[in-house]
């Protein structure tokens, strides 16, 4: 991949909005947008702090059993780059009210012909 094809400014910004249309609907339980943005697929993961998720059923599994309270949390350190046009990866930390631990949170998106969806993800907490 050329430099110049990293960080198109374009790209970055499609990907932005996306990732933070993400997360406002976990943050509000928005259980149709969540399912929404990730890519409707057998081969799609999501490992979480407790569980591991194995295509678009587990998740959506996952999501519909998930309880919706105690869901606010702060980002921070959240860097997002793309690579080309239809490939970005999305990190972050994230804090929450009550807990010392920091959550971290890496999603790899893919741009599909219905839009941005994430096709991997992975989410972690350290004491």
């Amino acid at each position: 991949m050329k430099p110049e094809e990293i960080d198109l400014p374009s790209v970055v910004a499609d990907v932005t909005a996306a990732f933070y249309r993400y997360e406002q609907a976990l943050v509000s339980n928005d259980i149709a947008v969540l399912g929404e943005l990730f890519w409707h697929d057998a081969r799609t993961v999501r490992l979480g702090a407790g569980e591991n998720l194995y295509g678009i059923e587990e998740i959506r599994a996952f999501r519909a059993a998930r309880p919706s309270v105690g869901l606010d949390r702060r980002l921070r350190n959240t860097v997002i780059t793309t690579y080309g046009a239809d490939y970005a990866v999305c990190s972050t930390e994230f804090t929450r009210e009550g807990t010392e631990k920091i959550g971290r949170q890496q999603q790899t998106w893919v741009r599909m012909p219905e839009g941005w969806r994430i096709v991997a993800a992975q989410v972690s907490l350290m004491s």
